[in-house]
């Protein structure tokens, strides 16, 4: 059973050679000993770890000096003393996952003003308030594929609910923005959106949200989250519930939150990019950008380590790429 393995032994290891090679490459070229500080939503948010945990590994690839501070809630300001601190410890950069569009951007333009660059992620502010946003995916791609993804979970009929981080989160509110544009097609037209409920992030508000969507729509079909930790409380939920077989959760999770409730049925599939990958490729942007290898201009390319040579979109975006669709048959293949 193993000799495959075996065989291909030689292959995997030139390949990890190369790729530490191509790293190490990509590294030489940025300055040494950049200060860059990733600012999460929350510090103790389970998704955000995991990309901070990214950039913190490709900050030690080209010899940084990286750290991570961050609010324990997501209230709209609660990012801007973090910000201000680290403008007075001189930080070449911050990177930052923005609770809110616009409470961060005059901080940020401080920054900015002193010389920090100022690299968004996960979630962006207004495009004045930064040089860089490092996105998942793209944000049309990914409100409309969760809507075909519950359209087939629920049979492409029936009543679904949305169950959100807070009502001001960048991301969550554009991929609504586009699961609602998906709505307007024909095929969805014995399909109902009744309700977008806020768990703002919270794991134990989000479990009540679910319980309260339940109540309040007694044909509910499905409740799509497009958060990690509402779709988690969702399941959690609906898994020792009479509802569990009978309502879809669905939405955005990383697969070791969710394996056990794909496991006992409660959830199907659901989908997620990498986060620690995301992280990853925000700290190389950064980097790039503090090094002088690029301005945030449409058409710059970078090297970003493992993940190759990246260029820079249309308002400084950068994409990661396409999400993944986990369910029983492949979840076991991820570890994150």
């Amino acid at each position: 059973m193993f000799k495959p393995l075996l065989r291909h032994s030689g292959t995997a290891a030139l390949c990890a050679t190369l790729l530490a090679l191509s790293c190490a490459a990509s590294a030489a070229d940025l300055k040494s000993g950049l200060k860059i500080a990733f600012v999460p939503k929350q510090i103790n948010n389970p998704y955000e770890v995991i990309a901070d945990d990214g950039g913190m590994a490709a900050i030690k690839e080209f010899n940084g000096v990286g750290k991570v501070v961050g609010p324990s809630d997501a209230g709209a300001s609660s990012q801007v003393q973090y910000i201000n601190t680290l403008i007075t410890q001189r930080q070449d950069a911050i990177v930052i996952a923005a609770n809110d569009a616009n409470a961060v951007v005059p901080y940020l333009k401080k920054a900015m003003g002193q010389g920090i660059k100022v690299v968004t992620f996960d979630s962006d502010t207004a495009p004045e308030g930064r040089q860089l946003f490092v996105n998942q995916a793209n944000a049309e791609g990914i409100g409309r594929g969760q809507v075909q993804l519950v359209a087939k979970l629920m049979g492409g009929e029936g009543e679904f609910a949305v169950l959100s981080a807070t009502p001001n989160a960048t991301n969550q509110n554009t991929w609504i923005k586009w699961m609602q544009e998906e709505l307007k097609k024909p095929e969805y037209s014995k399909i109902k959106l009744v309700k977008i409920a806020y768990g703002n992030d919270d794991d134990q508000k989000s479990f009540v949200e679910t319980q309260g969507l339940l109540q309040a729509y007694p044909n509910l079909k499905a409740i799509v989250a497009p958060t990690t930790v509402g779709i988690a409380a969702a399941a959690r939920y609906i898994s020792t519930s009479s509802s569990k077989g009978k309502v879809a959760v669905t939405g955005l999770g990383t697969p070791n939150q969710m394996r056990a409730f794909v496991k006992n049925g409660t959830v199907t599939a659901f989908q997620l990019w990498d986060p620690n990958q995301l992280g990853y490729l925000a700290a190389y942007a950064a980097a790039a950008l503090s090094s002088g290898k690029i301005s945030g201009k449409e058409g710059e390319s970078f090297d970003a380590g493992k993940l190759g040579k990246r260029t820079i979109g249309k308002q400084g975006e950068i994409i990661l790429g396409p999400p993944t669709t986990f369910d029983a048959s492949n979840i076991d293949n991820f570890n994150f």
